[in-house]
């Protein structure tokens, strides 16, 4: 079975939080089951790449949607239809709405789901969102996956009147949400979860340097949003996939100061962003995986226009890695009970970075190159702050990382800095 291509480049995003909140309950390597007598649905939200061989986060989803009871409907209407794949009639290389769905049914029945089926929708057939049949075969499912691709072709199978009305069939998976199911979503399928503003495409240099706009551009450069947003499952914060892996931290902090979010969670590639009980006041998170989930808080961030560009200042970052919990109403991160305060013993400089964002103009670029520097300024007791820039210049941005009052860092080794909580970010032009 062949494995769905990883979507291009152009598939948002903080943490004013104090030590006190070291420590939480949740177990390391597990989310929390929530109270069944609640009835509130939750959110399994990968940051794409999801592994075929990540037993942790496909067993979260099929233990949620009834452990060996389980039944999926897989959803992938952000593939390209049949109709556009020159590889269709081909199993190895296909890779469009039906032959995606079938990847995921398969994968999940592997894992041990008693049922896993397509949901058939997809561009070239937008009206079966509003089929009685479809819906019918939604109601007998316990969980659903959102497959990965555009997440505008969400909004255009499953939306209605401009995004402002659900298709049957969406309205169907928000009242089975509501009543315990569980909806999970990865890359595309994660984004779509998004309530206003969700991000539509762009990069983190040309974000910084030129803006946001709403829209959906054939630039994959340039910085767009929806306005309307996605489904609006999850509303604490905006939503960016792929992270670190393609240095979207830039463009997150952009779209949220330009549209006035405060908030940003920034999935990391293969690890999940558990959400219980979302839209509620007793809405948590915690984070499964082998990376991390960034919290971008912009509640004390000051963003300001100049003759020599666009600067923000008093950002906060946190980095929750494996087995650590966040309580979205009160701000707080609570690291997993296996992970320890991180006292630096290093004295060594933190190596410079002239590429921050990972650029896709920079053929020996580094993922994770954002996370990196962080992590290393954690890790030495010789400094409290650190400078790394971006590639391109015309502005050149200065990212300047700051343990400020308030930053902690926690490892489960005792030799690295896994989770970071409350790191100062400033950005400034060159």
């Amino acid at each position: 079975m062949r494995v769905p291509p990883l979507p291009a480049r152009r598939t948002v995003l903080a943490c004013g939080l104090a030590v006190a909140l070291l420590t939480g309950a949740s177990a390391a390597h597990a989310a929390p089951r929530p109270d069944r007598a609640a009835r509130e649905g939750s959110l399994v939200l990968i940051g794409g790449a999801l592994k075929e061989d990540n037993t942790q986060v496909y067993g979260e989803i099929i233990e949620r949607a009834g452990g060996p009871k389980a039944r999926i409907g897989v959803i992938t209407a952000a593939s390209v239809p049949e109709s556009q794949d020159p590889h269709a009639d081909d199993p190895d290389r296909c890779s469009n709405s039906a032959c995606n769905g079938a990847y995921y049914a398969a994968l999940f029945e592997r894992h041990g789901a008693a049922d896993a089926q397509w949901i058939p929708l997809d561009t070239d057939h937008v009206a079966d969102a509003d089929s009685d049949a479809v819906v019918a075969q939604v109601e007998s499912m316990t969980g659903f996956f959102f497959g990965g691709g555009d997440q505008y072709r969400y909004v255009t199978t499953l939306l209605r009147d401009d995004g402002r009305k659900d298709s049957k069939v969406l309205a169907a998976i928000r009242a089975k949400l509501a009543h315990g199911a569980v909806v999970a979503g990865s890359s595309a399928g994660a984004q779509i979860a998004s309530g206003p503003d969700m991000v539509s495409g762009g990069e983190s240099y040309e974000a910084l340097r030129d803006g946001s706009a709403p829209g959906y551009f054939d630039d994959p450069t340039r910085l767009g949003y929806i306005p309307r947003g996605g489904f609006g499952f999850l509303r604490s914060g905006l939503v960016d996939t792929h992270t670190g892996a393609y240095g979207r931290e830039g463009r997150a902090l952009r779209l949220a100061s330009d549209t006035g979010h405060d908030r940003v969670y920034a999935l990391e590639e293969n690890t999940a962003l558990v959400v219980d009980r979302p839209g509620t006041h007793r809405e948590h998170l915690t984070v499964l995986g082998p990376h991390g989930v960034a919290v971008l808080d912009l509640r004390d961030a000051r963003a300001r226009d100049s003759a020599h560009g666009w600067s923000l200042r008093r950002a906060r970052y946190s980095y929750l890695t494996d087995g650590d919990r966040y309580d979205a109403r009160t701000w707080t991160p609570r690291v997993a009970p296996a992970k320890r305060p991180f006292a630096p013993g290093a004295t060594t400089p933190v190596p410079p970075n002239d590429d921050v964002f990972h650029s896709a103009s920079h053929p020996d670029g580094r993922a994770y190159s954002f996370r990196t520097t962080a992590r290393a300024l954690a890790a030495t007791r010789a400094r409290n702050s650190a400078d790394a820039t971006t590639f391109e210049s015309g502005p050149r941005f200065t990212v300047t990382f700051t343990k400020a009052p308030g930053f902690a860092a926690f490892t489960d080794d005792a030799t690295t800095p896994r989770t970071l909580v409350a790191l100062r970010i400033d950005i400034t032009p060159k």
